[in-house]
């Protein structure tokens, strides 16, 4: 018993981020990362941005209906008040958080805690997204998923608005925007520069 409570003092946690496109699967690899942490009866958190609301207010929930409860939150650092006792925590939509979530992440893993991530790692218009590059950077593990580009059928790598808006968050789905290739992303911004 003493050797194993060593062990968990001494284990360094890690940082694994999950990132790609709209519509690529990285809610769903995130879900399916910590339903297998809980089969496994490891403590689990999961947190998300407090203005994600797209499908459900405390559940990360994927484009396929899958859903896993979460605790909304304000700002990265409430992460760290609320992380009891665990030994996995979850992050979705972290492109919303702000540049604090990398600390916050660092600390976790620090205290030897698994800590998913998942987010979009480039805006609308192709620029690298919040926190995400800073969290590739620190992360051991990066899985990077693709959508399949909805003019061509290629792997799709940037998500391209296609409504009106210069704002860089703005809240969608199909609606709002589309999976695209690198060629065909290209296309869209020579021929709409708007």
């Amino acid at each position: 018993m003493l050797l194993e409570k060593n062990r968990q003092i001494n284990r360094l946690g890690w940082i694994e981020v999950i990132c790609g496109s709209m519509f690529s699967g990285k809610t769903e690899e995130l879900i399916r990362r910590l339903k297998r942490s809980r089969i496994a009866r490891q403590r689990v958190e999961i947190f998300k941005p407090k203005i994600d609301t797209r499908y459900h207010t405390e559940a990360v929930v994927s484009h396929d209906e899958n859903r896993i409860p979460s605790t909304p939150v304000e700002s990265a650092s409430s992460i760290l008040l609320l992380t009891n006792d665990v030994e996995v925590v979850g992050i979705d939509e972290a492109q919303f958080f702000d540049d604090e979530l990398v600390p916050v992440c660092n600390t976790l893993a620090n205290q030897g805690i698994r800590v998913i991530v998942a987010g979009l790692d480039l805006d609308y218009l192709g620029i690298p997204f919040g926190p995400m590059p800073a969290l590739m950077a620190i992360a051991e593990y990066i899985t990077k998923v693709h959508a399949v580009c909805i003019r061509c059928g290629d792997l799709a790598h940037y998500s391209h608005r296609i409504i009106p808006g210069d704002t860089r968050i703005k809240l969608g789905e199909t609606e709002a925007y589309e999976p695209l290739c690198r060629k065909c992303f290209e296309e869209m911004k020579k021929n709409h520069p708007d």
